[in-house]
């Protein structure tokens, strides 16, 4: 009884899908893995040696790739073992773990979406104050809370589902999720809807809904300014509006994709859907801040150079 509600092993079916194509997708993401890693290590270095970039918005950037390295590595050291596996079963607690890492990413994104929203908010409708209000204690709580209260709900759910009994133990994605799991039980998951909708409103719709609250004053206040000030706040909110607008899609999918029966869709499809946000966003966040934020883009630029003053004046 004890191994049949509680397998000891879950089978992510999707990779039978994948047949003789598993090998060049290993190459493929191998590929993929090692640029998120460069991409997101040189932002990570740059913001956290370049003086003039330690300002909060650019801390808030440092932590959306500390994030994306942190969900990647969740990610992408057991896909890829998996890739060239036979078999695709993972243990009960590596499973849940995965579950943790991946959910708690998602959510760590949404909560610094938003208060990077609410930092571009400050900055444009109450630039005098914008100091007085964005110190860097306020930073420092800010991102505490967008570590720590994702990192309890989260938890909260995932310990629930790993409570529940179950039925079966085939999981049709190419990763562990918590709803597939939660649809194996054998009882009633009252319990877990509850808490899972009320972490979903906390940790995804607040943020977003926050977020289009945000930019919904901005235009207000730029449709009565010059010109001028219209290009500098585009300039400085268009790479966040990508982000945001970027990782929404990739969320709505993952949470459309687990409402529905995967295997019923082309198995290629319903792969790459299934790994748009747990790959899209730290591919494209350095991409999009690397290439739109200018003092960003001229560190990257002169990265090597840039050094080279420093050690010349210092041997003269």
């Amino acid at each position: 009884m004890e191994n049949s509600t509680f397998p000891p092993y879950f089978n992510l079916t999707m990779f039978v899908n994948i047949g003789n194509y598993r090998y060049p997708a290993f190459v493929l993401c191998l590929l993929l893995y090692t640029f998120i890693v460069l991409a997101n290590f040189v932002v990570i270095v740059l913001i956290s040696r370049e003086k003039t970039l330690h300002e909060p918005m650019y801390i808030f950037i440092m932590c959306l790739s500390i994030n994306s390295l942190y969900g990647s590595a969740g990610f992408f050291f057991r896909f890829l073992r998996d890739l060239l596996a036979d078999t695709h079963l993972i243990p009960r607690t590596a499973c849940f773990a995965q579950i943790y890492v991946i959910y708690t990413y998602a959510s760590y994104e949404l909560t610094l979406l938003g208060i990077m929203a609410y930092d571009r908010y400050v900055a444009v409708c109450q630039p005098l104050n914008y100091h007085n209000i964005i110190t860097s204690k306020m930073v420092s709580k800010l991102i505490a809370f967008a570590w720590i209260y994702p990192s309890f709900s989260v938890a909260a759910c995932v310990h629930l589902a790993s409570r529940l009994p179950l039925c079966d133990n085939k999981i049709p994605k190419v990763f562990c999720a918590n709803w597939p799991v939660v649809k194996l039980s054998c009882f009633s998951t009252v319990t877990n809807n509850i808490v899972g909708m009320f972490v979903s409103t906390s940790t995804v719709f607040l943020p977003l809904a926050f977020v289009m609250y945000t930019y919904i004053q901005i235009i207000l206040i730029c449709r009565k300014r010059s010109a001028e000030f219209k290009r500098k706040v585009i300039q400085n909110c268009l790479p966040h509006i990508v982000t945001f607008v970027n990782y929404s899609i990739t969320v709505f999918c993952d949470v459309a994709l687990s409402r529905i029966n995967l295997e019923a869709l082309n198995p290629f499809l319903a792969i790459f859907l299934s790994l748009e946000f747990v790959v899209i966003p730290p591919i494209v966040n350095p991409l999009v801040y690397g290439l739109k934020l200018p003092k960003i883009r001229k560190c990257v630029l002169n990265m090597f150079s840039c050094s080279k003053p420093e050690r010349t004046s210092q041997e003269k």
